[in-house]
């Protein structure tokens, strides 16, 4: 099962809810992708790795937490109600 519900080859082109949800999530897409990057500088730095790097991959990681419950909280309408 893929992730991506859209074929590549179907020509489809999102509709304005797929990219209203991208747009709302993109806060999130960018704080995880400063993570990454604060990752890969961190293992490449190895046995060599300074304080700032460790407080850098230390603060991205906070930053995806903040964001994801920023999200989560604005989001009730994903509630299942029983």
């Amino acid at each position: 099962m893929s992730i991506i519900h859209l074929s590549a080859v179907s020509g489809e082109e999102p509709s304005a809810a797929d990219l209203t949800t991208i747009e709302n999530e993109w806060p999130l897409i960018a704080a995880e992708l400063d993570l990454l990057n604060a990752e890969i500088a961190f293992i490449n730095a190895g046995p060599h790795a300074s304080e700032l790097e460790t407080r850098r991959v230390r603060r991205a990681e906070r930053r995806v937490l903040d964001i994801g419950r920023e999200l989560a909280d604005r989001a009730p309408e994903t509630e299942v109600v029983a």
